[in-house]
């Protein structure tokens, strides 16, 4: 088996179809898993490839075009990628040089190229030798020396002028792995406890009541009572919306972008006596919506819908409570998801503009005077957060701001943005606004 031949598999679907890589690499495990089956070992080499490729592919490419006469056709994408499996093999893991290069070149005749082996030998054994001299012309090069697209990078730092270095720099860690404990069955205090007789180092987080950071990330069949609904799997930003929200018993509420339903289940973990409905566009996004309900024993309306288009969804009913966590560019949560950097590479996000505030102006018909609307994306940027809010406050003479009274993030025109790292967390936005009257 040639982990690297899968490695390209995947990272061709992504590259060439745009599907999310965390899907790409599901989807392939799945379509595997019959014939033969991937050994532990061998996945965790086939992720490490596949998100340290898309992690770091700017300055692979960079790399790539250093290293040849003139860059590959359009039809040889599948090469590029190759090449830059063996670079990422040579300059980012412990994998022996003689095994990345082999191994990475064998690829050419499993893909029916037979011809580009010693183009594929070639390049990666110049790179091996003359790997100081290389590296060094590239450190001038913004788009090299950071990993980001020039699109992506600019748009970076013309929001953050004075913190973009290290934005880019926390983007290129590996994201930590953050469990939310479900209070209804456990205290945070008693699942350390759990956690630590298990020998898996973990630290209460110093802004979220029910987050745990582990000191390493782990499969979460090791975690104690996951299978029973003691905890689940999410950052510790993305747990901060429940208590920002903060719904009281008898209320109505609306999750409006719901899947795949960490946010959903913290919700009626918070408060169970709530009558909650969670919506999304997608049915098979809600698929593991279902998922996680059935796992954490909890129960909710789920529609497939628009949210935007309420005669899909809505009885009329006043809401109580809504929470838009916006479909978004993802700014914020590159170093869990590298391949945003080749999604959102020129940036274009001003179709998710327009679903933003779609989706703010019509739900807010939805919501009861005296309501409260949590709006939160995964991204770092204003025209998708504090500018999108002040807009929509400009336009809306029954809507105001309800400020957050916290110590997390930074305190924007409207709302507060959290950069990525702070506090072991992912970049995320929020801003809670109040229905003064009908």
């Amino acid at each position: 088996m040639n982990i690297r031949l899968h490695a390209l598999n995947i990272l061709l679907q992504v590259v060439q179809k745009n599907h999310s890589l965390d899907g790409a690499i599901d989807r392939y495990l799945q379509q595997h898993s019959a014939g033969s089956t991937f050994a532990d070992k061998q996945v965790g080499m086939l992720k490490e490839l596949c998100y340290g490729v898309m992690r770091w592919w700017p300055s692979l490419q960079a790399l790539e075009h250093s290293l040849l006469d003139k860059p590959l056709a359009v039809k040889h994408q599948d090469l590029s990628i190759l090449i830059w499996l063996g670079l990422y093999q040579l300059e980012y893991m412990r994998t022996a040089d003689h095994a990345a290069v082999s191994e990475t070149v064998s690829c050419a005749k499993l893909i029916k190229k037979q011809w580009a082996k010693g183009l594929l030998n070639a390049v990666l054994r110049r790179f091996q030798r003359e790997r100081e001299a290389i590296l060094a012309t590239l450190k001038s090069d913004l788009v090299a020396s950071t990993g980001h697209p020039q699109g992506l990078l600019e748009a970076v730092r013309q929001a953050w002028p004075d913190n973009w270095r290290n934005m880019v720099e926390q983007n290129n860690l590996r994201a930590p792995m953050s469990l939310r404990v479900n209070a209804q069955l456990i205290s945070r205090e008693e699942y350390l406890v759990q956690l630590d007789v298990a020998n898996i180092s973990a630290r209460a987080h110093p802004h979220v009541s029910s987050a745990v950071s582990l000191e390493q990330a782990c499969p979460v069949e090791l975690l104690p009572g996951f299978d029973r609904g003691l905890v689940s799997v999410q950052d510790a930003a993305a747990q901060l919306a429940a208590g920002l929200l903060k719904p009281e018993a008898g209320q109505r509420v609306v999750d409006a972008c719901a899947a795949p339903g960490g946010k959903t289940c913290h919700l009626l973990e918070c408060q169970t006596d709530i009558d909650l409905i969670a919506i999304d566009a997608k049915a098979w996004r809600l698929t593991r919506l279902a998922e996680n309900l059935q796992r954490l024993n909890l129960s909710c309306q789920v529609q497939v819908a628009d949210a935007s288009d309420l005669e899909n969804w809505w009885d009329g009913q006043p809401v109580d409570r809504i929470l838009l966590d916006a479909p978004c560019s993802g700014s914020g949560v590159i170093r869990r998801h590298p391949d945003i950097k080749w999604s959102r590479r020129n940036v274009d996000i001003d179709p998710l503009l327009v679903t933003q505030r779609t989706l703010l102006s019509n739900l807010w018909k939805a919501l009861a005077p005296g309501g409260v609307l949590l709006y939160a994306t995964c991204s770092i940027l204003p025209d998708e957060n504090q500018k999108q809010i002040e807009r929509f406050l400009a336009e809306t003479d029954n809507a105001e701001e309800s400020p957050l009274d916290v110590d997390w993030g930074c305190p924007m025109s409207h709302g507060r943005t959290i950069l990525p790292g702070e506090s072991d967390m992912d970049g995320f936005y929020y801003a809670r606004l109040r229905k003064v009257r009908a």
